[in-house]
């Protein structure tokens, strides 16, 4: 485990670089000297930057489903729980240096010599199940389909953070995602009531602590 926390410590302090800088112009010589490794050492453990990206990515890519999981008990509808969720990756997004580096790694993925992995296949399935399972409870309104009204969501929500980070300035991201769901909810419920089902929602919402 200490040699694990180790590994971690110095990939967040990689990952520091790439949300600041972005992939193009981080150099191994500057991670060599903020990790204070030699740049021979860091080739060791990744024998190029494109294999230390993969790896950033790949070390956030492995807390998604810590956080999917906090919202699987029975209990809570599931609209609620899609709600929560996605307060928790925008605070991710926010705040959590290694989901900020591997969401900027995968938009700058064009400029990478290696395959970077996508989140919204993951994110797509697991919306489908929580759609799926509020269609069920009878939550959802009659012409909402689950599959691909989640490949919506998905791609409007990280399309919102797109442009949030570029365009607001003096705004948070969940500030815009509050007044999102106002509009979404109006078309998703079988009775809407979105003011309600977002207090309700955010009551659920306990952040995780963030590196």
């Amino acid at each position: 485990m200490q040699d694990r926390a180790r590994a971690t410590r110095k990939s967040l302090l990689e990952a520091h670089l790439f949300v600041e800088q972005g992939y193009a112009r981080t150099s191994i010589n500057e991670i060599s000297e903020l990790s204070g490794r030699t740049s021979g050492a860091v080739y060791f453990h990744y024998s190029s930057k494109e294999r230390l990206a993969l790896a950033v990515v790949r070390e956030q890519f492995a807390s998604w489903p810590l956080l999917a999981d906090r919202y699987a008990a029975p209990g809570v509808p599931p609209l609620e729980k899609l709600v929560a969720l996605s307060f928790d990756i925008a605070k991710a997004l926010r705040d959590d240096v290694m989901t900020r580096a591997g969401a900027r790694l995968w938009a700058e993925r064009r400029t990478i010599d290696v395959a970077i992995p996508t989140p919204f296949a993951v994110w797509t399935a697991a919306v489908t199940r929580l759609l799926t399972e509020a269609r069920d409870e009878g939550e959802l309104a009659d012409d909402v389909e689950p599959s691909s009204t989640a490949t919506t969501l998905v791609c409007t929500f990280f399309g919102l953070y797109d442009l949030t980070e570029e365009m607001a300035e003096h705004e948070d991201l969940s500030d815009r995602l509050h007044r999102w769901w106002l509009l979404i909810l109006k078309a998703l419920q079988a009775h809407p009531e979105p003011d309600a089902l977002l207090a309700r929602a955010l009551a659920h919402h306990r952040p995780a602590p963030t590196g």
